[in-house]
């Protein structure tokens, strides 16, 4: 469906160009937000370098081993269905860690990672379990600390205080959270009234 909207966006944006005689902007803006594109994503290869070196140290710290231990209590709230000590449960939180960190490039191999560890819970079954949808709401609504790819791109354009994003981003990500956990809840209980 996404790629729908950009190509109408895209076919919209030509054909109006070409109603007023201006298709060349539409060259040339193509050419200058890929060259943009290219900039920015080589000067972010610096910041996702130095916290996945963070991420990777705390790992290998045991550090990852003593959050888990530390939000154990809300992981078991979460995902009942996943053992206290299952692999699903280290990725789940390496996943969270990454995102908390607002970097969600660096969370998607651990995620892919905790999908993989929760199938094999799932028993090969087609359908979704329970902690998948779960952890599936978690991860695309996590509450964000620290928006480091932001705070980058914001450096990038000169903003003079490039920081000041991250109170309202704590505020919009725990709500989206908080969202994301009360409507699984809520999921939860109705299809479990359905399947009884």
């Amino acid at each position: 469906m996404v790629n729908f909207v950009w190509l109408v966006m895209i076919v919209f944006g030509i054909l109006v160009a070409g109603a007023k005689g201006n298709v060349d902007v539409v060259t040339k803006a193509a050419l200058d937000g890929a060259n943009d594109a290219v900039k920015i994503s080589i000067s972010l290869i610096a910041i996702i370098s130095f916290w996945l070196g963070i991420m990777k140290l705390a790992e290998e710290a045991g550090l990852v081993r003593a959050l888990a231990w530390l939000v154990r209590p809300a992981m078991r709230f979460l995902f009942p269905s996943v053992p206290k000590d299952h692999p699903a449960m280290g990725s789940i939180v390496m996943n969270l860690s990454a995102n908390i960190l607002g970097l969600g490039n660096a969370a998607t191999p651990m995620g892919l990672i905790a999908m993989r560890e929760l199938q094999k819970l799932n028993r090969g079954r087609d359908s979704a379990s329970d902690a998948m949808c779960t952890f599936l709401a978690l991860n695309t609504s996590c509450v964000t600390l620290i928006p480091t790819t932001i705070i980058g791109i914001r450096l990038l354009y000169g903003s003079t205080d490039p920081t000041s994003i991250v109170g309202p981003t704590i505020m919009a990500t725990a709500f989206s959270m908080a969202v994301a956990i009360i409507v699984d809840r809520i999921l939860r209980l109705i299809y479990s009234e359905k399947g009884r």
